[in-house]
């Protein structure tokens, strides 16, 4: 009877798990959905179509990139999370994607529980600039002048919660400053605005300033990142500056819905990783100063956690509530 029984079960089990290889199996027969939680046109945006245009390539299924911006990108991500977990919906995050979750207060979905990481694809360094008119030349001058004009001086961002803004927090933290934060809806108006002296810093992304950087219409200061950029060989990392223990960087990655069976993870995070190091995506990010990833999805799930904790921290120590 217990002969007959272990039998039983080991046939259960077997059926259990035959929904889950079949679904592995068959993956994928029917177009993808690559949501990106930002308007199109954007920096993020054009790497979304590059790397949808190569995966297409690689799974041998049109991959079709749907703009759900709003929210700090929280909308195309809730969308994300509550999608089929079936591998056919999946999210392009950034950065924002956590810097966002860690200054609200209430969500729809969890950062860590809601999603299935799928790949880390690439990290740059911000750049630290200013407007020319305010006369620094250094992260030093910079924190001499923000002493001797307290709450005069103005650091602008793509929105509260973004990885401009928690960047700006951070160096008041770290470099013992007060300054001001003013959000825009969007890098390109921060950046029209911090053109025109209305705001004086900007931790800015790479494809968002790297233009005005080369034209001279800004000053760098600082790289945000543990080493120089290649871009910017000669621009100070901000340890190098004098603040340390700012090792901050913007990303790009893939996840799915919670629950999506690991066979269909596995078989994504191979296809992402050879879409990432093909000459078009790979072109892409490293004319924007990104260093490439090729890692497992737990390791996005490791630096997804490292990096909550981090701006978490930030957000306390700040204040800092989007609700």
């Amino acid at each position: 009877m217990r002969y007959l029984t272990s039998i039983g079960r080991c046939a259960l089990a077997a059926a259990c798990m035959l929904p889950a290889l079949a679904c592995a199996q068959a993956f994928p027969d029917k177009p993808i959905k690559l949501v990106v939680p930002f308007a199109a046109g954007g920096g993020t945006d054009s790497i979304a179509r590059d790397m949808a245009r190569t995966l297409s390539d690689r799974l041998g299924q049109p991959v079709v990139v749907e703009n759900h911006g709003g929210g700090g990108g929280s909308i195309g991500a809730n969308l994300v999370a509550h999608a089929a977990p079936d591998g056919y919906t999946l999210l392009f995050a950034t950065s924002t994607f956590v810097t966002n979750a860690a200054a609200q207060a209430t969500s729809t979905y969890d950062v860590e529980k809601s999603f299935a990481p799928v790949a880390l694809i690439g990290r740059g360094p911000l750049l630290v600039v200013t407007n020319q008119d305010l006369g620094v030349k250094s992260v030093a001058e910079l924190r001499a002048l923000v002493a001797q004009r307290p709450d005069e001086i103005n650091f602008c961002s793509a929105g509260t919660g973004s990885i401009n803004h928690l960047s700006g927090e951070l160096f008041k933290q770290k470099a013992h400053v007060q300054m001001t934060h003013v959000p825009y809806k969007g890098s390109g108006p921060a950046t029209v605005d911090l053109l025109a002296g209305r705001v004086q810093v900007f931790f800015a992304t790479v494809p968002t300033m790297l233009g005005q950087v080369k034209e001279g219409r800004v000053q760098l200061l600082a790289v945000t990142s543990q080493q120089r950029s290649p871009l910017f060989p000669d621009t100070p990392t901000m340890a190098e500056a004098g603040v340390p223990d700012f090792d901050i960087s913007t990303w790009w990655g893939i996840l799915a819905p919670a629950g999506t069976p690991a066979p269909v993870v596995q078989q994504l995070n191979k296809a992402v990783n050879e879409a990432a190091a093909a000459d078009l995506v790979r072109q892409r990010l490293t004319n924007e100063g990104a260093d490439l990833y090729a890692g497992k999805p737990e390791d996005f799930g490791r630096a997804l956690s490292a990096e909550l904790a981090l701006w978490r921290g930030v957000v306390q120590q700040s204040g800092i509530r989007l609700d």
